[in-house]
């Protein structure tokens, strides 16, 4: 049991150093990005002719309709706030939320809800799961991200989890028992980068890099800076 503590210990290290060199390299990027007009017009042309083939526009992609089972939500605000808000799903897959959004990446302890919501805002994918899921299927769940992916991995509060492994994006979500189950995959091929919702191609990082707990402890969401903005 120590030593799979310690392990799981160096293997959180290793994933927070890896955000943080992406954090670096996002500000790299963004500098870059904003050199000319025409570099950004150029990436932005590029972003929506990928997400619109890996969508099925160009073939080879997955529609919402082929996923089985697949859970829709309609209306959702996306206002920012500041105080807790009572979302209408477990987890939420989209509403109100906070102006900080939570970098993707994995997670060895539950997020903020309030700033995960902001990540789907932005067309990231976040697959929660049952703090009891054993630990062979929490390194597949793990694996699905990769660096640059707009994929957050993060343990939910077992006892509002309807299944052991939950995807959410913004106004989708599915429930599973394993990650094996392809309906995670075509999750991921439908929703990750989606063109649809609220602010298609935001950032994934440079925002918070904290789980819930460390949050806490640094003062909650009041000792957060109004600089990160959507």
């Amino acid at each position: 049991m120590a030593k799979n503590a310690a392990e799981r210990r160096r293997k959180a290290e290793e994933r927070r150093r890896q955000r943080e060199r992406e954090e670096r390299r996002s500000r790299i990027l963004r500098v870059t990005a904003f050199t000319g007009a025409g570099v950004l017009l150029a990436g932005l042309v590029g972003f929506g002719i990928w997400t619109a083939y890996d969508r099925g526009l160009g073939g080879g992609g997955v529609q919402a309709s082929d996923i089985e089972n697949l859970k829709t939500y309609d209306g959702l605000t996306n206002q920012h706030v500041t105080q807790p808000v009572d979302y209408k799903m477990t987890p939420p897959a989209g509403g109100d939320h906070h102006a900080v959004w939570q970098n993707c990446g994995v997670y060895d302890a539950p997020v903020s809800t309030m700033n995960a919501v902001h990540s789907l805002e932005h067309g990231a994918v976040w697959i929660t799961y049952k703090p009891g899921l054993a630990e062979s299927k929490v390194e597949k769940l793990e694996s699905l991200y990769n660096q640059g992916s707009y994929v957050m991995v993060s343990p939910y509060d077992e006892a509002e989890m309807p299944a052991p492994i939950v995807a959410s994006a913004w106004g989708n979500q599915i429930e599973v028992k394993s990650p094996g189950d392809e309906r995670l995959s075509q999750f991921l091929r439908a929703f990750e980068r989606s063109p649809n919702v609220p602010e298609p191609g935001a950032a994934c990082t440079g925002g918070l890099d904290m789980t819930a707990a460390e949050l806490e402890e640094a003062g909650g969401l009041d000792a957060l800076t109004g600089g990160m903005q959507r």
